[in-house]
């Protein structure tokens, strides 16, 4: 076993864990799951089969990530942020069909206790503030807050706030990298 699992958790057979990740205490994984190398799956954490997790994600405790959701590398999951996959959902009504693919691409960070409502996309290096409510696809690199969420800002690939404006034209440099970034309407570009 190239990954490590307490023993507490369960690893459904036929999941597919990568080298080097973690699957901490009282955490299941599904048959179908796909979780790239280096992740790390905290306390409590549940893994749906129709799940991709892509390398070096970081899912904190009590974080359920259910079928139709795909992680891209390096996406954190603040500890008890919620996913859903069904939008109109019934105790009553089986809507497995109806399933919405939700999109978290690369780099992006869900903060803790927020809420990504099915058929979002959230964009690369996106960064959703503790307890935001996602109803909307994120672009690249915005900030959003808020129920329901709303961008306020941008943020670099480091995870630093820059300063420009929630919209219009500017450019400016990550304070960590030094990287700049031109803002042209709604749209952050690394220059």
């Amino acid at each position: 076993m190239a990954y490590w699992a307490h023993p507490s958790a369960v690893v459904d057979d036929g999941a597919q864990i990568g080298d080097g990740s973690k699957v901490w205490h009282f955490s299941h994984v599904c048959a179908g799951a796909r979780i790239g190398a280096g992740s790390s799956l905290g306390q409590g954490v549940y893994v749906g089969n129709d799940v991709v997790i892509g390398a070096n994600a970081r899912i904190q405790n009590n974080v359920s990530v259910y079928d139709a959701v795909t992680l891209e590398d390096d996406v954190f999951c603040g500890p008890s942020m919620v996913f859903t996959n069904v939008y109109n959902p019934r105790a009553a009504v089986s809507r497995k069909a109806e399933y919405r693919h939700t999109l978290v691409k690369q780099g992006a960070t869900l903060g803790a206790n927020c809420t990504i409502v099915c058929g979002a996309t959230v964009g690369a290096h996106a960064f959703v503030g503790a307890g935001a409510v996602v109803t909307a696809d994120v672009p690249d690199h915005a900030l959003v807050v808020g129920v329901p969420a709303r961008r306020i800002g941008w943020m670099s690939r480091h995870g630093e706030r820059l300063p420009l404006p929630a919209s219009g034209q500017g450019t400016a440099a990550c304070p960590a990298t030094g990287e700049s970034y031109r803002l042209d309407g709604d749209v952050l570009t690394l220059l």
